[in-house]
């Protein structure tokens, strides 16, 4: 009878403590995301500035994006460093290489399209699809798709300018973000990843696969965490603090004398102008309605739009820990010449 006593139970304690705890730790950050808005606005509310001037501005989009962004960051880091021990690295680029790369771009160009992030927000999953050893051309149409076209900016285009504008914006954003995440990957540029990218792609699973416990795996998770959110945490609070500042401070009246021209040079300034600035689809649909009232072409509007929401200069500050100089001017390049060629096509269509 005492024999039956020695043999330990397969799932001790110590397991189950994982579990719950990270059960746990999921419904706290559930609740703490649902109320980051109304606690940035609190916060705002408690300091000696009025909400509604260019500082106030400027604060409540730091304290909302910080929060929300940092969240996302751990979040995916962790979930993908779970996932990163059930598939290889070589695994997963097999999943989606060779012919399924095509599919893997459309696919990942749908998610982002369901998924309401701006470019700083996305770039979290970005990472995440990196270091798991994702094929880049693929997880960059989810990082054009992401921010660019996604339901909010269907909804407030269909609002604007009606259901045909915003169809074809739909139509000519998934076809931007898939083809040029599929021109992307066609480079074959992993090489100029960061190094450390390129590390933890080549880590791997090297586990015996059933020899792993679920708390092998949130271990794994942790592990990722920091390592990669330790790396990137203060270039995401540069990029959002200046997305803020220029949020809060850059004047509208000057952005609508500028592109109100019908010029054949109004595209490229809408980009260029578009750039360094950062907000979401939503953030930027008041100022499209106001180019549009004082006259400015379709095309350059959504230009100015799209250029804000997929190449943002705070979310290039963020990815420079991700990729290198000479990756971010290729990203650039594609995805620009992209916005331009649907600028100009929108000015003669409509």
């Amino acid at each position: 009878m005492a024999t039956g006593h020695l043999h330990a139970p397969r799932h001790p304690a110590p397991e189950r403590l994982w579990h719950a705890g990270v059960a746990a730790a999921g419904l706290v950050w559930v609740l703490a995301y649902r109320q980051l808005a109304a606690l940035s606005e609190a916060a705002v509310a408690a300091l000696p500035v009025e909400r509604h001037s260019h500082l106030g501005e400027a604060l409540a989009f730091f304290l909302y994006d910080v929060p929300k962004v940092m969240m996302l960051l751990l979040l995916v880091v962790f979930a993908m460093g779970v996932l990163r021990s059930f598939f290889s690295a070589e695994r997963t680029r097999a999943l989606l290489s060779g012919r399924a790369e095509g599919a893997g771009n459309v696919l990942a160009a749908g998610l982002g399209i369901v998924t309401p992030f701006c470019s700083c927000s996305a770039v979290p999953i970005f990472i995440g699809f990196v270091s798991a050893g994702v094929p880049l051309g693929v997880t960059f149409s989810f990082l054009i798709a992401a921010p660019m076209v996604n339901e909010v900016a269907l909804v407030m285009l269909f609002g604007l300018v009606g259901w045909q504008v915003a169809a074809v914006y739909l139509g000519f954003g998934l076809v931007l973000a898939v083809v040029a995440g599929f021109v992307i990957g066609k480079l074959h540029l992993e090489h100029w990843l960061q190094d450390w990218v390129r590390d933890i792609q080549a880590g791997g699973a090297e586990l015996d696969e059933e020899r792993r416990t679920l708390p092998a795996r949130y271990r794994e998770g942790l592990r990722s965490v920091r390592e990669i959110f330790g790396r990137v945490w203060i270039w995401i609070l540069a990029g959002i603090a200046l997305g803020a500042a220029i949020h809060g401070y850059v004047p509208e009246d000057l952005m609508v004398r500028i592109m109100g021209a019908g010029t054949w040079w109004s595209v490229p300034a809408a980009v260029l102008m578009g750039i360094p600035m950062y907000t979401n689809a939503a953030g930027v649909i008041p100022v499209v309605e106001a180019l549009l009232g004082k006259g400015a072409a379709l095309g350059t509007v959504l230009a100015f739009m799209m250029s804000v929401i997929a190449l943002s200069l705070p979310e290039m500050i963020i990815l420079r820990q991700v990729l290198t100089l000479r990756l971010i001017a290729v990203f650039i390049g594609v995805v620009g010449s992209g916005i331009l060629a649907v600028g100009y096509l929108f000015n003669l269509l409509f």
